[in-house]
């Protein structure tokens, strides 16, 4: 607003609107001030959750293995061996239809899901492992 001012001199000068605009102008400048205050007492605050913030999402980023051992648990060794060989643990590897950790095929990927992370490829994974009886014959790569 007080940039249109400054574009906007004639209204200072104009009788008929030089009243609202000074009020204007000294309430925008109040407003400013307040403003400034506030983000001067908290550029520090911010700037340190920021860099906690950066700190907190390096640590928790997980390699696909990791997240095929934490959702698959016991089955951890298996589950990797199957998505190493099927993929070389690449959530973008595709072969024809097949796709992911897991290279799940369409009608695989339409009854126990897909999706582009990690995280969704290996629940989907999952769940076609046990619906399959914790058996790994459903993957032409095996443990």
């Amino acid at each position: 607003m007080l940039r249109f001012f400054t574009n906007h001199k004639w209204l200072l000068s104009d009788p008929r609107f030089s009243a609202e605009a000074k009020h204007q102008i000294t309430a925008h400048r109040r407003s400013l001030a307040v403003a400034e205050r506030f983000l001067a007492a908290h550029r520090p605050v911010a700037r340190k959750t920021k860099r906690a913030a950066r700190r907190l999402a390096v640590a928790h980023v997980e390699t696909p293995g990791q997240t095929v051992c934490r959702v698959f648990g016991s089955y951890c060794r298996e589950a990797l061996a199957v998505a190493r060989c099927e993929s070389g643990l690449l959530t973008t590897a595709h072969n024809g239809q097949y796709l992911g950790l897991f290279q799940m095929g369409v009608q695989e990927r339409r009854l126990f899901g897909h999706g582009e992370s990690a995280e969704e490829q290996a629940r989907a994974a999952l769940r076609y492992f046990v619906q399959s009886g914790r058996d790994w014959s459903p993957w032409s790569c095996r443990p």
